[in-house]
């Protein structure tokens, strides 16, 4: 089953500040996500949130959530680790 990529506002804007580089690197994420969200390489974040984690190299962080009634995963940031987990 496939999942639909969505992107909140913030994490649109994250992206596009992104250097083209990273932003490709990102984009091919995106690809794995939405074919197994729960794929190796993700994982839960602690606290209940209901949120999951996959780094993109060393330096970003996608931090996102799983809708499974609508086949949907929502990107909340795309930051670099050092930012990724602020305000969440």
């Amino acid at each position: 089953m496939s999942y639909q990529i969505e992107l909140t506002p913030r994490a649109a804007k994250e992206l596009k500040r992104l250097p083209k580089p990273v932003q490709k690197r990102i984009a091919r994420w995106f690809d794995v996500l939405a074919e197994d969200p729960r794929c190796e390489g993700s994982k839960k974040l602690e606290g209940g949130s209901g949120l999951y984690r996959a780094h993109v190299g060393r330096d970003y962080v996608i931090v996102y959530t799983i809708l499974d009634d609508v086949s949907v995963v929502l990107i909340v940031r795309v930051a670099n680790r050092r930012e990724a987990y602020r305000g969440l």
